[in-house]
């Protein structure tokens, strides 16, 4: 339609005054549902996405982060397992969901020393690669050749907290421990002590998603830098960037409608967007770069649709699909249309998901507990993650792709029949590089404190029955991550306001992890020019 594109930029000026104080009005509104600091923290957010744009000229090499999160609360005391004396105590508490001896598999870790640990042995597989040869696929093998790190006793903690301060009270607990849905939230917004409307990931992308726009990337990209395979999430919410869905088969667009109705759909959006309502011509914005980004997304991927185009197939499983199409995302990031629009993207942050893991019961096959459901599910994880890995590789971004997990919380070491019960602290992967020590994983490695396997022992918290207490918070794990993405020292406290509180926020698991550009944000002032609101 004539005129329509110059229309919709009008409206999306930065410049526009009115623009500028529906974005303020939005801002203070969030004084009336989140407290005064955290609205200082978005508001220093927004001033330091806009002054990114102006200051950062030279385009940096591509990154992304990949969030996998396993919910229901994955049980870490059977993905690592002590494999040196201390099998014996694993033995003891586990019981009839303990691995056998010899079960788990060893992991050739370079700086733990006389302490050994094994992974599960659905850890490891053997699958043909596009060629038909047959490869040994697995995290067990992207740990021994460097590729992935794992990370001990990672949980919520709003301070650092012993076996001593938590029983008699004197430093607060995370908000509703054991809680599925209230640890979930706390693991996407590394804020454990109040209520968080946004996720570290968003906020992360707030601070970093003018590097997807002119004049660091050749063209403004169409589509949000924050991607979910699995629906809406906390953990890409912002205030300037939220998530764009994406299914395993492509973008969600506008289906069996004819060219009739599509006509009349585009010309109310473009009334829409004119209209002197600021909320419905932001709302018809939002729809139709939401209509754009859906086209040019399932143009952009068409070049991987082909069955072999992956050298390591992907399995045809729930998270397998949700990776390949992650890798597809990716492979399109510089995908350009003079009429769609631009993907360019120099950073983005995805999120997908598997599901199953709160197994109260049947968690393990109690005739061979190397089998079960829990196994299943560490088999899905770790295939998909080989097959994810091996097609960054495949595309030579290892180094510029990380993939991490999260999970609500680990299980009790003491079993509740065949199953077992909410827990604390986990252990997590994080997987990305070229391996060799030069990656961006320092991979081979183990990172934080590995737990007392002792009932009412150290790090033991309610009931002694091993429900760890965390010994890493989540604020450091997340902050070693965005850190590598390119969130400033000056800057980390405002993506994770609790993290000072702790030790250190960089627990040294990546390479060059320390940008060298802007330090700390400037004082806060009026906002001058504020971001133009995509699909995001």
């Amino acid at each position: 339609m004539p005129g329509y594109r110059s229309r919709r930029y009008q409206r999306n000026n930065p410049d526009d005054p009115s623009r500028r104080d529906f974005m303020r009005a939005v801002g203070c509104a969030a004084l009336t549902t989140t407290s005064i600091v955290s609205t200082v923290w978005d508001l220093r957010m927004v001033n330091a996405a806009v002054l990114d744009k102006m200051s950062l000229k030279t385009p940096p090499p591509y990154k992304a982060l990949v969030c996998i999160f396993m919910f229901g609360g994955n049980d870490a005391n059977n993905l690592i397992v002590p494999t040196d004396s201390r099998f014996a105590d694993y033995t003891s508490i586990r019981g009839v969901v303990g691995l056998p001896a010899g079960a788990a598999l060893s992991l050739d870790a370079l700086n733990t020393g006389t302490n050994t640990y094994g992974i599960h042995p659905s850890c490891q597989g053997t699958r043909n690669d596009v060629n038909g040869v047959a490869q040994t696929t697995g995290l067990r093998r992207l740990f021994n050749e460097g590729k992935a790190a794992v990370v001990t006793n990672v949980g919520t903690l709003a301070f650092p907290m012993n076996r001593a301060t938590y029983l008699n009270g004197t430093v607060p607990k995370p908000i509703q421990l054991f809680s599925h849905s209230d640890q979930q939230l706390q693991w996407q917004t590394s804020v454990p002590d109040k209520p968080s409307r946004t996720g570290w990931g968003g906020r992360c992308a707030d601070l970093l998603y003018s590097m997807n726009r002119q004049p660091i990337a050749l063209n403004d990209a169409t589509v949000s830098m924050a991607l979910s395979l699995a629906g809406a999430n906390t953990f890409e919410v912002g205030n300037v960037v939220n998530g764009f869905n994406v299914n395993t088969t492509g973008a969600v667009a506008l289906t069996n409608l004819s060219a009739t109705q599509k006509t009349a759909l585009q010309d109310i959006l473009n009334m829409s967007i004119q209209h002197p309502n600021l909320q419905e011509s932001t709302f018809a914005s939002i729809t139709d770069r939401a209509i754009d980004g859906a086209d040019l997304i399932n143009t952009a991927i068409g070049a991987t649709s082909a069955a072999n185009y992956w050298q390591m197939p992907f399995q045809n499983t729930g998270l397998g699909n949700q990776l390949k199409m992650i890798a597809r995302l990716i492979q399109a990031r510089n995908y350009s249309d003079a009429s769609l629009g631009s993907m360019n993207s120099v950073r983005q942050i995805f999120f997908c998901s598997i599901g199953g893991y709160d197994l109260h019961s049947q968690q393990v096959n109690l005739a061979n507990t190397t089998s079960g459901n829990h196994a299943n599910l560490l088999t899905e994880l770790s295939e998909g993650i080989y097959s994810f890995q091996k097609a960054m590789e495949q595309l030579g971004l290892a180094d510029n792709v990380v993939s991490f997990t999260m999970s609500d919380f680990s299980r009790a070491m003491q079993p509740n029949g065949d199953g077992t019960d909410h827990a604390w602290g986990s252990h997590h992967l994080v997987v990305g590089g070229s391996g060799g020590g030069t990656g961006c994983v320092k991979g081979q490695n183990f990172y934080g404190t590995f737990p007392t396997l002792q009932l009412g022992g150290p790090d033991d918290s309610i009931n002694n029955t091993g429900r760890w207490i965390p010994s890493t918070s989540v604020d450091q794990y997340s902050a070693t991550l965005a850190r590598w993405f390119g969130v400033t020292n000056g800057d980390i406290p405002t993506v994770f306001p609790n993290v000072n509180r702790f030790a250190t926020s960089d627990l040294g698991f990546m390479n060059n992890s320390v940008p060298a550009s802007k330090s700390t944000l400037p004082p806060i002032r009026e906002i001058d020019a504020t971001p133009v609101l995509t699909s995001e």
